[in-house]
């Protein structure tokens, strides 16, 4: 049986946000299926360049890590190696700050994709990913780095 389903806006202070909220009786099929299509309208794609030079498109989700590396701003997915004709600053606005943070200066991962932190002596964090690859923090953004996983960076 399909429920009705009444839509509200609200009025919201900060220009920069828009919160969905589900409220019913029960998680059902058909809450799932409104949580899907939602969900799905809300991931972002960036325009990228493949190792060809062919330009295509990717869902962020799909993103590892973006670093930049001299003029060259790569970005790591699981299907290969792209490079953006965006700087980092510019990418760093248009993707999710809920799923990335800022680990360096230079770099910018993929919260959701991290496997371990691993803290070592001298101060320095490393991270891995699914599949074994790995990244180091800087120890500066070490702070931030433990707000964001902490929820208190105003991504949440």
């Amino acid at each position: 049986m399909n429920k009705d389903v009444n839509v509200r806006i609200e009025k919201c202070d900060d220009p920069d946000t828009i919160d969905i909220l589900f409220s019913a009786s029960e998680r059902d099929e058909q809450v799932e299926a409104l949580i899907k299509t939602v969900s799905e309208q809300l991931v972002r794609k960036l325009h990228v360049v493949d190792g060809k030079n062919q330009d295509c498109i990717i869902d962020e989700s799909e993103i590892i890590s973006i670093s930049s590396q001299g003029k060259k701003v790569r970005i790591l997915t699981d299907s290969g190696l792209y490079t953006a004709r965006r700087s980092l600053q510019d990418l760093e606005q248009m993707i999710s700050r809920r799923k990335f943070m800022r680990i360096s200066r230079y770099e910018i991962v993929n919260a959701s994709r991290i496997r371990t932190f691993d803290f070592n002596i001298r101060g320095t964090l490393r991270i891995e990913f699914e599949g074994g690859i790995e990244t180091w923090a800087s120890r500066r953004y070490i702070p931030l780095i433990k707000k964001h996983l902490q929820g208190k960076d105003g991504a949440e």
